[in-house]
């Protein structure tokens, strides 16, 4: 498996840039692009084809998980409230302390790929509308608000922010009055300066509640939906996955786009077929699945449990792509794209390139003095190694990912839907029609 690179730069640019600055980047895939272009080829065949009713595959029968009695029962009911404890407790950490994590290099890339996304998207919808117009977002599973500032960014107009963790929520909720006072501020000294947008928060679990029921203004229209690192906690059931894409859904105009991140299942049961037992990962990371049986992994309630060092540690569930495109056609939800981050990262690298060094999504290699590499300088790094030496000698210094770090977030994809036209039959049920 190979890991992530920048290309480097001559001594003299060194003199001149620091290690945020890194520029031209390119990256080395640890899976195999084809067969990656054939399981999205697959999944948007799954799309044209399929109808809005629920598809034979995706009743409950032999779908789901069964439980066999009410322990296991319980189990199942007590996986959202481990979530909600989990992402509760964790403390809220300033910028320096976040800068000492193990892990922050990725932490960074994986936010560069949410803006990028974000951007992308917002960008299509903007081409659709005249200049001032109003931009609703819903942002599903937004925990302490880290993409506060991307919204802000976008220029949007209103936010709904939802989660199931409360004191996540609240930080949220604090996080966006810090934006907002400091704007203000801003706004008292420099009249022509945009305010920011308006913003509600809602405390539900977006997998079992209907949010737009609870939003200040029932009637919205959205034209944009979020859900970053979180969509497959939904997964545990039929009912949950159904429940979360009406979320995404119902309030999204015709043409709006319900974008997210999520592992990708292939890769998750591809590792898990190929390592002794049920277990597998590195220093920073580990997958634990629950079933004994690798063959024939279930459609929902597929259970792993996932660690990833003082960010993640509970339960997550598989999300066969086949099948979310299936019951998000049923929502009138159109796949329009589904990558990993590798090739994600590759069709946005050149655009991307400034951000990626103003957010400091890289780790330069070799380090600087007063730098030292966060990996294990003797196991994380050889493929940066190897990279180098098929460069000029004047290029002393690439940015990429420790091994370990590149290991964790290449199991991850970017998605995106678009809503479909609605048309309403004489039974008065809705039916969806593409663009």
């Amino acid at each position: 498996m190979s890991a992530l690179h920048v290309e480097n730069k001559t001594e003299t640019e060194e003199k001149k840039q620091s290690a945020s600055e890194i520029a031209k980047t390119e990256i080395s895939k640890c899976t195999n692009v084809e067969s990656s272009r054939k399981r999205k080829h697959d999944a948007e065949e799954d799309v044209t084809v399929a109808s809005t009713s629920v598809p034979s595959d995706l009743t409950m029968s032999g779908s789901t998980k069964k439980y066999k009695d009410a322990t296991d029962i319980n189990r199942v009911i007590d996986n959202t409230t481990l979530v909600a404890d989990h992402y509760n407790s964790l403390e809220e950490k300033d910028l320096s302390q976040r800068n000492q994590s193990r892990i922050v290099y990725m932490r960074n890339f994986n936010n560069w790929i949410k803006s990028m996304l974000i951007n992308e998207y917002i960008g299509k919808i903007r081409q659709g509308k005249s200049f001032g117009a109003s931009l609703r977002v819903l942002d599903m599973c937004c925990g302490k608000g880290g993409d506060l500032l991307k919204w802000k960014k976008a220029n949007i107009s209103h936010l709904i922010c939802a989660d199931i963790a409360q004191v996540s929520l609240e930080q949220c909720q604090q996080r966006y009055n810090d934006i907002l006072n400091k704007n203000k501020d801003r706004g008292s000294k420099d009249r022509g300066f945009a305010p920011i947008f308006t913003a509600e928060f809602i405390t539900a679990d977006c997998t079992k509640v209907r949010l737009r029921e609870k939003f200040a203004d029932p009637s919205m229209q959205l034209d944009f939906v979020s859900c970053q690192f979180a969509f497959h906690y939904s997964f545990e059931s039929l009912s949950q996955a159904e429940c979360m894409l009406q979320n995404a859904s119902e309030s999204l105009k015709p043409g709006g786009y319900f974008v997210g991140t999520i592992p990708d299942a292939y890769d998750l049961v591809s590792r898990w077929q190929k390592c002794d037992g049920n277990k597998f990962g590195n220093d920073v990371y580990s997958v634990e699945f629950i079933s004994e049986d690798k063959t024939k992994p279930a459609l929902f309630g597929e259970k792993y449990n996932f660690h990833l060092d003082g960010v993640v540690d509970c339960p997550e569930f598989l999300v066969y792509l086949p099948t979310l495109c299936k019951l998000a056609l049923k929502h009138g939800l159109e796949l329009v794209a589904f990558e990993r981050f590798e090739e994600f990262y590759k069709r946005f690298k050149d655009e991307g390139r400034s951000l990626l060094g103003n957010m400091q999504a890289l780790e330069t290699y070799p380090p600087y003095h007063e730098s030292p590499l966060l990996g294990d300088s003797e196991r994380d790094y050889h493929h940066a190694i190897e990279y180098m030496q098929n460069l000029p000698a004047n290029h002393r210094k690439i940015g990429t990912l420790s091994q370990s770090e590149w290991e964790v977030t290449s199991l991850y994809a970017v998605f995106s839907f678009r809503k479909m036209k609605t048309i309403w039959n004489s039974e008065g049920k809705p039916e969806y029609v593409k663009f």
